[in-house]
Formats: structure tokens, sequence, C-alpha cells
């Protein structure tokens, strides 16, 4: 009897209510339109309303999923949750997405590969069904960056009304030292089901080449909050803005330009594929600068790429499933279709996954 492989039954996302462009960020940060076109390609992002975590948004995206594959959340038998803004410091999110989707008691797992962490529970959810633990999996990618953002009751305030007072320049200034983050940023959610099936096609995920290496933990990390610290967290951490990410942006460029495009070239080379035999390829939408410059290293036509951070801006564990849900409603992931995940984020953790659709 053959191995049975993870494949793919249906996708589905969850996008906040409220959205951000940068004419708007503009009132609260030193930045304008221009400035994060160019650098980041971004144009708007979506935020959530203040109470809702990324279990909500998952569960969201899980049921918009399991309605795509025709199914009933009830037939799942495993939840892989990839967050690094979980509702809670513990537990993690996936107990809550089943709860939320009122289904049985059933196996969820966290994750936590931060930019990378769709792309780790794809491996994931191909180890759980390969092996036979599992038949119907939901592997969910959620994150609410809003909860990172070090803003004043006031700084939300001007945010959504341009009406407003503006901000005081002591409070516009500190907004202004994390503007590269803060720019890049949005929440949402995406979700895909995988169904245990022989694959006589050649349906499913065919294999993975991941990565992760603690050397370049300064180039973007969070400096406070840990149990390296005694209290975990304290008053301040939080007035140093210490809970908010560093990020060394042109050294994450410069190693995601490389790692991510030679992750994918190794994986298909183990398969005897090249790049040619690719019909699409989803990066993590971390910077749009980045993946232009990773296809121009791949050598892609625009047709066999995907990207929607313009719209989204980054998301983290959510962007894979995101562009990948858009891509596949735009008809650019059909059945059949070989398709190449790849990402890098903090950690390092970095890598690729190979799907026929």
């Amino acid at each position: 009897m053959s191995q049975p492989r993870a494949v793919l039954a249906g996708t589905g996302i969850a996008v906040p209510p409220i959205v951000v462009d940068n004419h708007m960020l503009a009132r609260i940060v030193e930045t304008s339109d221009d400035w994060i076109r160019e650098r980041s390609g971004v144009v708007t992002r979506y935020y959530v309303e203040p109470g809702t975590g990324s279990s909500d948004l998952g569960a969201q995206a899980g049921r918009a999923a399991c309605a795509d594959a025709g199914i009933e959340p009830a037939e799942l038998d495993y939840i892989v949750c990839a967050t690094m803004t979980p509702d809670h410091y513990f537990p993690g999110s996936g107990t809550l997405v089943q709860k939320a989707l009122g289904i049985a008691p059933v196996a969820a797992l966290d994750i936590r590969q931060q930019c990378a962490g769709f792309a780790y529970g794809l491996q994931l959810v191909d180890a759980l069904i390969r092996s036979g633990v599992a038949k119907n999996v939901l592997l969910v990618g959620t994150d609410v960056h809003t909860a990172l953002m070090p803003f004043s009751k006031r700084t939300w305030e001007r945010l959504y009304d341009p009406d407003s007072e503006p901000l005081s320049e002591e409070e516009f200034t500190w907004n202004s030292q994390f503007r590269h983050l803060l720019v890049l940023f949005g929440d949402g959610a995406g979700a895909m089901v995988f169904r245990a099936s022989s694959a006589a096609d050649g349906r499913g995920i065919l294999g993975s080449k991941l990565y992760g290496e603690g050397n370049e933990l300064d180039i973007l990390h969070v400096p406070g909050v840990g149990s390296k610290h005694r209290p975990f967290v304290t008053p301040e951490m939080i007035a140093a803005g210490e809970a908010v990410p560093r990020m060394d942006g042109r050294a994450v460029f410069r190693l995601a330009v490389t790692r991510m495009p030679q992750s994918v070239r190794e994986l298909l080379a183990e398969r005897q594929l090249t790049v040619d035999n690719l019909d699409l390829v989803i990066m993590h939408q971390a910077n749009l600068r980045i993946n232009e410059a990773a296809q121009k290293q791949l050598g892609l036509p625009d047709e066999k790429v995907y990207n929607n951070i313009q719209k989204f801006g980054n998301t983290t564990s959510a962007t894979l499933p995101l562009a990948f849900h858009e891509a596949r409603q735009a008809g650019k992931a059909p059945e059949g279709a070989l398709i190449a995940f790849t990402a890098l984020g903090a950690g390092l953790h970095w890598g690729s996954v190979l799907m026929r659709v």
C-alpha cells in the first residue's frame, strides 16, 4: 500500500475590517506615501478592532478553508497553528481555534517560526499525514501585529481621525523611531485544509528544505520580554520600547534575497527539477523589494510570481496562505500546478516547500 500524501483540499483567509493606508500612518509617524511605497511596496494594511486576537482570525480563516474543502470542521483530526502573536503568553492559539470552530477535542499544535511559520507548518502537515497520525489537518497562519505597536490611546485616535488634534512633537518623535517596522505590518490570517490521499496523480506536498540558525538573532528579535529577564516583563521595558521588535533591514534583505532562492533551487534539485518546472512561486511578503530581487535571482517571469504585500503588508505567518489563496482565486494555481513556497524570518528560520495542487 502506497504511503498517503497531504493533498490540498481548501483554502481560506480572514481579513480584519480596518483599512490603514500610508497617508493615515503619516499622521502619527514621520513618513509619507512615497517613502513607504519606494522602500517596501506597501500601500495598505488591515488592522483588527481592539479585543480581537490571533485565534479569532485563525478560526475565521479555518472555517472558510473547511467550507472551501467541502468538509465540516468536525471532520478535522489535527490543527497546526503558526503564530508569533498568540492571544496569551500561554496557552497557544491552537486550542482556541479548536474552541472557536466548535468541534470536539483534537490534537492542536502551536509552532513559533515567525515569518517562516507557515512553511514549517506545511512540512509538519506533510509528516503528520505521511505517517498516518492524521487524515484531515487544518493548518493556520495568523498574526495580530497591532498588539505589538507602541501607540498611546492618543496616537490611535489620531490615526483613525484626521480631524483630531495633531500629536505632540514628543509623541510623534517616539512613534517615528519605529517607523521602519510600523509601516510594514498588518493583521491577518490564512488557512489550508489537507486530506490524506493516495495521490496517484502526483498531487500533494512533495517535499521541503528548511533551516534554523541562531547566529543571526540580533538582526530581527524583541530585546525585552522573556525568560532571560526577571521579571519576565517590566514597565521599564515597555517604556523603553524593548517590547517592540528590532530589525536590521539591510541584513534581512541580504539574507532573504540569497537564502530563499537557494533553498528553492536545492529543493528542486533533490527531485531532478529546475525553476523552469515551477508554475508559481509564493514568497513571504515581507518587502516587495526583497521579492523582486529574489525573483531576479531565480530568473522567474512575472507570471510565475504572486505578491500582495501592496494590499496587506507583512502579516508574518499569514503571508503565504493569504498570497496563495488570492493567487488560486485568480486562476494562477489550478489543479496540477507545481507551487514553491519560500520564506525567511526571525530565528533565523528559512526554507522552501514544494506542492502540487
